[in-house]
């Protein structure tokens, strides 16, 4: 059951790599947050095949800190490994995230 929703979930991150913008995520609001949602939007694939590309510890890591604002001690606890661990796991994490968004920057 794990590993199912594991598979389903790197197949989710590889299909919204693939997925065309809709109209709303290219900016066409006010001018300020416009900017910054096309910024992101067009970010979001590129980011979306990098986190695919993850291992699901790596990424569930990632996203317990990233997303979920969890301490480096609560992500530890949550996970019940030491916080060193922790720090380690997430400094080779966000390397592996800024040599992809790096490659696909060059090939864009």
């Amino acid at each position: 059951l794990i590993s199912g929703h594991r598979r389903s979930e790197v197949r989710r991150l590889r299909a919204l790599a693939r997925a065309p913008r809709d109209a709303d995520e290219r900016g066409h609001h006010e001018e300020e947050r416009g900017a910054e949602r096309a910024s992101a939007a067009a970010l979001r694939p590129v980011l979306a095949a990098a986190l695919a590309r993850l291992s699901a510890a790596e990424r569930e890591l990632l996203l317990l800190v990233a997303w979920a604002d969890l301490s480096y001690e609560e992500a530890a606890e949550a996970l019940k490994i030491p916080i060193g661990t922790v720090r380690s796991r997430l400094h080779r994490v966000r390397a592996k995230l800024r040599r992809h968004l790096d490659l696909s920057e060059e090939n864009v």
